[in-house]
C-alpha cells in the first residue's frame, strides 16, 4: 500500500465553481432518489447558485495533490453564530478522514472569528453524515423545519467547550 494523498485544505476560488458543483452532485447522486427535486437542487446547486453562495459564504475545497477537488464545506457567520452547509466528498475519497479536515478547518476559522455556536441542517436520507456530525460534537437540538417537502433536522455544536 502507498501513502495515503496528501489533502491541501483551502479558500475556494471563482475558478472551483465547476469542480465544486462536480463533486456535490457526485456525492449526493446516491441520494437523488430519496430527495425532492427542490431539495436536491437546493443541495446540488447550478454554477451561477455556487457562485452566489461563494459571495455570501466562506467554501473550502479539499484539493489533492493532483489538483483534483474531492471534497468541500461552506460556512457563514452572523454575529457569533456560524451555519455550515455543501459538505460533500467524493465517494471514492470517503474513510480518508477529509471530512474532518474540511470540518476542522472551518471550526478553526469559525472560533478565531469569535464564532461561539455552528448549526447546520441534514436530511433522514444521511445517515452516514448524522454519525459523523454526531461524533464530531454536534447534537440535534430538536428543531424541524420543512426543506423542500423533506424533514431538515437541525444539528449544534458549541464552540471552546
Amino acid at each position: 500500500m502507498g501513502m495515503e494523498p496528501t489533502i491541501l485544505i483551502r479558500r475556494a476560488q471563482m475558478e472551483d465553481v465547476e469542480s465544486l458543483c462536480a463533486c456535490l452532485e457526485l456525492a449526493f447522486e446516491s441520494f437523488r432518489a430519496k430527495y425532492t427535486s427542490d431539495a436536491f437542487r437546493d443541495t446540488v446547486p447550478s454554477a451561477r447558485a455556487m457562485r452566489e453562495r461563494m459571495v455570501h459564504m466562506v467554501v473550502y475545497a479539499a484539493v489533492a495533490t493532483d489538483g483534483e477537488i474531492v471534497g468541500t464545506i461552506a460556512s457563514a457567520m452572523e454575529g457569533d453564530e456560524a451555519h455550515l452547509r455543501g459538505m460533500a466528498v467524493l465517494p471514492v475519497w470517503h474513510g480518508r478522514g477529509i471530512a474532518e479536515q474540511l470540518l476542522r478547518a472551518a471550526e478553526k476559522d469559525l472560533l478565531a472569528a469569535g464564532c461561539v455556536r455552528i448549526t447546520l441542517d441534514t436530511t433522514v436520507p444521511l445517515q452516514r453524515a448524522i454519525r459523523f456530525y454526531q461524533r464530531n460534537g454536534f447534537v440535534a437540538s430538536g428543531r424541524v423545519t420543512d426543506f423542500f417537502g423533506m424533514d431538515l433536522y437541525e444539528y449544534v455544536k458549541v464552540l471552546g467547550l
